[in-house]
């Protein structure tokens, strides 16, 4: 990484391009709408499996990546990655027959019910248990959304709950299978990131990084900052950011940008989630500034996402610029808008080259 000048404040910052370990593209005109954000800033990324219907099946996955080569705009040669959303009824063959494509990457736990679209998740985790010693076997990753999804449980615990309850039994039961914790929001979760072994990793949001609940309940409910996992107490994001900035390489970027239609959020039952991807690595950048941690930012966004998949890091760069820029109101979202992480406010950094 390059930072110049030489000063307390950089005007212009070199690095390795960065690759999403957790995107929502959605599908159809949507699709064609946000890829854009996504594919002019990294190089790949995670795709959530989670459409209307979930992609449960090798064949489903592979028609679904053709969709995203097709929607790409000319000269951007992003790469998604592929996951397998996994259910109470999916076979061990079907694992086996997704490994072989060498095109899917990983299988998403979703509790079901936890959050959007996850009514076809697993429901009893017993049940599953000879899938993941396959992919243990097959060193796989297993993606999880760490929240137990049930009714009775408080909102803001439920990421702590699903991880001692479920995912710690997992782990010590599988000890060799690779997992990864996404979008983790508090301090038990870092903490059970640092405690576990070198292949337990997670990775952690923008927006989780620059708010905590005030953004989304102080002074009215404000709809867009509204996610699952729910953003925490400023305690929990204080954690985040500290383990984001330590240089740890089980700690990676993973936006979970996920858009959703203006009448879709601002509803009597508004959508979960977060549409970060047209100011991701900028906002990320501010963060790592305002921590004092710039050094720490390429392996971060870099680096530390592809060692643990076992992929090569990306050969090209990027550079961004110390010049302020002012975030849309709105973006076409198909026929409709969407409104992103950040509208109207001005963002200090900004892309101006890739390589």
């Amino acid at each position: 990484m390059h930072v110049s000048p030489n000063s307390s404040e950089p005007k212009s910052l070199t690095l390795t391009q960065p690759d999403d370990w957790h995107l929502h593209l959605r599908d159809g005109a949507y699709l064609q709408s946000v890829l854009i954000h996504s594919a002019s800033r990294f190089a790949r990324a995670i795709i959530m499996p989670n459409l209307k219907p979930p992609l449960v099946n090798t064949k489903q996955v592979l028609y679904y990546r053709q969709q995203i080569l097709a929607a790409l705009p000319a000269g951007l040669p992003f790469e998604p990655l592929m996951v397998l959303y996994l259910t109470d009824i999916i076979t061990v063959q079907e694992i086996i027959t997704a490994a072989t494509t060498g095109l899917i990457y990983g299988v998403k736990l979703y509790p079901a019910g936890a959050t959007t679209n996850s009514a076809f998740g697993v429901s009893n985790l017993n049940s599953i248990y000879h899938v993941l010693a396959k992919l243990e076997h097959l060193g796989m990753p297993l993606l999880v959304h760490a929240e137990t999804a049930s009714s009775t449980a408080d909102i803001f615990d439920r990421e702590a709950i699903f991880i001692n309850e479920y995912l710690l039994p997992i782990t010590q039961r599988f000890p060799g299978l690779k997992i990864v914790v996404e979008h983790i929001t508090t301090q038990e979760a870092v903490q059970f990131i640092l405690d576990t072994p070198a292949n337990i990793a997670a990775t952690i949001t923008v927006h989780h990084l620059l708010y905590n609940r005030n953004a989304m309940l102080a002074g009215g409910i404000r709809p867009h900052f509204y996610c699952l996992p729910i953003l925490k107490r400023e305690q929990h994001r204080h954690a985040l950011v500290q383990a984001a900035i330590s240089g740890n390489p089980k700690f990676f970027l993973g936006t979970d940008s996920a858009p959703h239609a203006v009448v879709a959020k601002e509803s009597s039952c508004g959508c979960a989630g977060c549409f970060s991807a047209p100011v991701a690595i900028e906002s990320y950048t501010e963060v790592f500034e305002k921590a004092g941690a710039l050094d720490k930012l390429e392996g971060f966004a870099a680096h530390y996402g592809p060692d643990f998949y076992g992929l090569p890091r990306n050969q090209q760069r990027i550079t961004l610029v110390k010049q302020p820029w002012q975030v849309p109101m709105s973006y076409a979202f198909g026929d409709q808008k969407v409104i992103p992480l950040r509208a109207g406010e001005t963002i200090t950094w900004q892309i101006i080259d890739s390589i």
